[in-house]
């Protein structure tokens, strides 16, 4: 038998086209037979598992102010997050929040220290932002999130004594530190 290794490689290519062709026809028929189209299997998360991009600790540090935030993943239609401000090494300020899902959008909840809590409601979600909007509150009015990279840009803006004003927090993200 003449044995030529060529040949054996083009065969072996030949049978991994076929499996993978297979699995592909495979995949459609499944999400066929479960009544989704065979792009539903790649569509976006929904509800509040669009924003797992939000997930980790980010800083901000400049010579006057450290600012952290940290959020957990998301789970049971939630997300959790606490931020807190030190100056001089002394606590100055602190948040808790939490985004949840509901029916039709996501909302940000905000339990700032001393002071009433607020509701803003999702105007704006892609899959690396996010704007939610409460144009009753004081201000800010608008609280968003936008990742790039290693980067989150969280900002708050609206109307404040007749002027507009924007804060931004550049964070980077940071180490969640030790457990």
């Amino acid at each position: 038998m003449n044995f030529d290794a060529r040949q054996t490689r083009n065969d072996s290519h030949g049978w991994k086209l076929l499996i993978a062709a297979a699995l592909a026809a495979g995949a459609v028929n499944a999400s066929a037979a479960a009544g989704q189209s065979p792009t539903a299997a790649r569509q976006p998360p929904a509800g509040i598992e669009r924003l797992a991009w939000l997930h980790g600790c980010w800083s901000l540090t400049t010579a006057q102010r450290e600012v952290e935030e940290y959020w957990m993943a998301p789970k049971g239609t939630s997300m959790l997050g606490i931020g807190r401000t030190t100056r001089g090494g002394v606590l100055a300020d602190y948040e808790m929040t939490l985004i949840r899902q509901t029916e039709d959008r996501l909302v940000f909840e905000a339990h700032p220290a001393n002071q009433p809590m607020a509701f803003f409601h999702s105007i704006d979600v892609s899959p690396s932002r996010i704007v939610f909007e409460n144009p009753k509150h004081d201000f800010p009015q608008r609280i968003g999130y936008e990742r790039k990279g290693n980067t989150l840009l969280a900002w708050i803006e609206g109307t404040e004594n007749g002027k507009a004003r924007r804060v931004e927090f550049p964070y980077l993200r940071t180490s969640c530190g030790p457990v």
